[in-house]
C-alpha cells in the first residue's frame, strides 16, 4: 500500500448524490406543514407512470413493502409455492414467507448470476403460482425467455427489479413492459427517496385495491365514512421523500451514464493478471448498480477485504447466498444445493461505483486491488 493512497480519505461502496435543488425542495415540503403522503407523492408517481409507459405506479415506504404486496395482490397465499433465486437480498424470500406461501429456489446462471432459466421449468410443480426473478446488480433477467415460461404455465411474475431502475431489456424501459414490476429506492440504489420503494401494476389488477393494501385496507367515502374490506400494512411513502425522488428522477440518465462509464473504466483499468472473474460486460440493458468481480477460487477474502479498506476502499459482499442463513436452513435447505450461488456468493465483493466518482477514483481502485493481491 502506497503512501500517497493509505492519505487519501476513504472511498465508500456507494455514495447518493443529491444536490441542492432537492434539498430546497424537501425544505419546502417541510415547511408546507404536509410532510406525509400527498401531492408530492402523487406527482412523483406520474412521474414514474410515465417513464414506465404510462402504466400505474404506486410509490411505497420500501421495495420489501412492494413485493409483499405484489404478491397479495397476484393472489399468492398459504399452500402455493413463489419460484426465485438464492443470491438475492434476503428479503426476496422473506415476503415470500411473510404472505404464508412456500419458496422454491432455483440455482443461477453463473455468467449473469441471475436465476437459471433453463432449470425454472423442472422446480413447477401444482402448487406454483407465480415466479420472482431478480435482476442482480441491475442486470435485469432475460425477460423474453422469462415471460414465455410464464405464459407457458399459467404464472404470475413478480420482477423483483429493485436494483435495476433506469435498466432496459431490448431498448424497453425496464417497468413498461411485464406483470408486476417493484423498485427499491433504499439510499444506496440508483435513485433514491432515502427509504421506498415502487410497484407498477399489470392492467387486471385494481390500483385501489393496492392503495387499500399499502394504507390499512382504508376504503374512504366522500362523505367521511370509511371502511376497510382487506388487510393492509403501513406501507404509504412520505412526500419528504418523494421530494428526494422527484429531484432524483430529472437526474436519471445522467446517473446511468456516469455509472456505465465508471464500470467500463473498470472493465479497462482491472489488471486481469490478478485472476478476478468479471461481470457480464452489458452496456445496453443493464444500469450497473453494482460492479461486483468474483476473487480466484481459494483467496481469503476476509483479508481481501481488510486489505481494501486499509487503503482506503470500501468493499462489500452482496449476496451471502440466502439458503445457508439459519431461518432457510431450518426450512430444510442446505449447503451443497445449489453449487452456483454457493460459488458466487462465497467469492463475490462489490467494489465502489456511484455518480459522483471520477476516473481518478476507479484507477486507485484497480491500483488498490492490484496492492492487495500481493499482501
Amino acid at each position: 500500500m502506497s503512501t500517497s493512497q493509505s492519505s487519501l480519505p476513504m472511498l465508500p461502496i456507494t455514495r447518493p448524490s443529491i444536490d441542492e435543488a432537492t434539498i430546497a425542495a424537501v425544505c419546502e415540503v417541510l415547511r408546507s406543514g404536509w410532510i406525509t403522503s400527498g401531492p408530492k407523492v402523487q406527482a412523483f408517481e406520474a412521474a414514474l407512470s410515465a417513464i414506465c409507459g404510462g402504466r400505474p405506479v404506486r410509490a411505497f415506504n420500501s421495495g420489501t413493502a412492494t413485493l409483499e404486496v405484489a404478491l397479495r395482490l397476484a393472489g399468492v397465499g398459504p399452500g402455493d409455492e413463489v419460484i426465485s433465486t438464492p443470491l438475492t437480498w434476503v428479503a426476496t424470500a422473506n415476503v415470500i414467507l411473510e404472505v404464508g406461501a412456500t419458496p422454491v429456489l432455483v440455482d443461477i446462471d453463473p455468467v449473469t448470476r441471475n436465476i437459471d432459466l433453463e432449470q425454472i421449468e423442472a422446480a413447477i410443480t401444482p402448487r406454483t403460482k407465480a415466479l420472482l426473478p431478480v435482476d442482480l446488480a441491475g442486470l435485469p433477467v432475460d425477460r423474453d425467455r422469462l415471460y414465455a415460461i410464464a405464459d407457458r404455465h399459467r404464472l404470475r411474475v413478480v420482477e423483483d427489479a429493485a436494483q435495476a431502475f433506469g435498466a432496459a431489456w431490448m431498448g424497453q424501459a425496464i417497468g413498461s413492459i411485464g406483470d408486476f414490476v417493484s423498485f427499491s429506492f433504499h439510499a444506496n440504489k440508483n435513485l433514491t427517496t432515502c427509504e421506498g420503494g415502487a410497484l407498477v401494476l399489470p392492467a387486471d389488477i385494481d390500483v385501489g385495491l393496492c392503495e387499500r393494501r399499502r394504507l390499512q385496507g382504508v376504503k374512504r367515502a366522500a362523505d367521511g365514512t370509511m371502511d376497510v374490506d382487506v388487510l393492509g400494512g403501513k406501507f404509504n411513502l412520505t412526500d419528504v421523500a418523494a421530494a428526494v425522488g422527484l429531484g432524483q428522477l430529472g437526474r436519471l440518465q445522467e446517473f446511468t451514464e456516469r455509472r456505465r462509464a465508471l464500470a467500463r473504466r473498470y472493465f479497462e483499468k482491472i489488471d486481469r493478471a490478478l485472476g478476478l472473474t468479471l461481470p457480464l460486460e452489458d452496456f445496453s440493458n443493464c444500469n450497473w448498480h453494482m460492479f461486483q468481480p468474483l476473487l480466484p477460487t481459494g483467496r481469503d477474502r476476509g483479508a481481501f477485504i481488510a486489505a481494501m479498506k486499509a487503503a482506503g476502499i470500501g468493499v462489500g459482499v452482496h449476496y451471502p447466498p440466502l439458503h445457508l442463513f439459519s431461518l432457510y436452513r431450518q426450512l430444510g435447505f442446505h449447503a451443497g444445493q445449489f453449487p452456483q450461488a454457493e460459488d458466487v456468493g462465497a467469492r463475490i465483493v462489490t467494489l465502489p461505483l456511484f455518480p459522483a466518482m471520477s476516473d481518478a477514483d476507479v484507477d486507485r481502485v484497480c491500483a488498490a486491488l492490484s496492492d492487495s493481491a500481493a499482501a
